[in-house]
């Protein structure tokens, strides 16, 4: 078996395992959600990063790749879910820093989602 056989079957297995868990995770939370009655929003954006980290590893197992833009939509719910999460009696500079870096991920975002409009490619010489 060659090197790269094994390196490929390995992460095959950790993406797996990967999966495995969000998807145990996204049922246990939703199974607390419905023993408790109750929803809230925090709630709602942990399923949601489980949702994206179970279709992070779909396109990976499918494509072999990880596209960036996931794990950064990720990085901003979980900054989310913090700032929903902290007690009322923090600091008020906590709040505007974190809301610093969800400003600064999402234009990490659009700026990679700019990177495939035809206008920004660079012209060729005419004659």
């Amino acid at each position: 078996m060659k090197l790269h056989n094994i390196i490929r079957y390995l992460q095959i297995t950790s993406v797996s395992i990967i999966f495995i868990g969000s998807f145990t995770g996204f049922l246990y939370e939703v199974y607390e959600m419905f023993m408790q009655f109750k929803i809230e929003l925090a709630d709602l954006l942990l399923l949601f990063i489980y949702v994206e980290v179970m279709g992070m590893t779909r396109i990976y197992l499918l494509d072999e790749e990880i596209r960036i833009t996931y794990p950064l939509i990720i990085a901003i719910t979980a900054i989310s879910r913090l700032i929903i999460l902290q007690n009322k009696d923090l600091d008020p500079s906590t709040l505007v820093y974190e809301s610093l870096a969800i400003l600064i991920i999402a234009l990490a975002i659009v700026v990679l989602r700019l990177r495939y409009l035809k206008i920004l490619e660079p012209k060729k010489n005419q004659k």
